[in-house]
């Protein structure tokens, strides 16, 4: 009997995570912000593009909307400081 009751649990689980659909970018994009800056990183961008789109310049950090679009991770440069002026003499 118990094993039984195993099996339906672990036969359940898949279909649970199934039940809540492909995730909007939107929203997976914000989680991912979120978690980066969290993490203390400041220079980046986040993009959603198509999942044919070749990326090259980036990592793949989550899919969406299915599998449709997935959404690439940038480093940009930092804002450079303006340069200090040299003192008169």
């Amino acid at each position: 009997m118990k094993t039984r009751l195993a099996i339906a649990a672990l036969l359940c689980l898949p279909a649970c995570s199934f039940a809540q659909g492909p995730k909007a970018c939107e929203d997976l994009k914000s989680e991912i912000a979120a978690k980066l800056e969290a993490k203390g990183v400041k220079t980046y961008s986040l993009d959603i593009v198509a999942k044919d789109a070749e990326v090259t310049d980036g990592k793949v950090v989550g899919t969406c909307e299915g599998g449709a679009k997935k959404i690439v991770y940038r480093k940009t440069a930092a804002a450079a400081e303006p340069a200090k002026e040299a003192p008169k003499s």
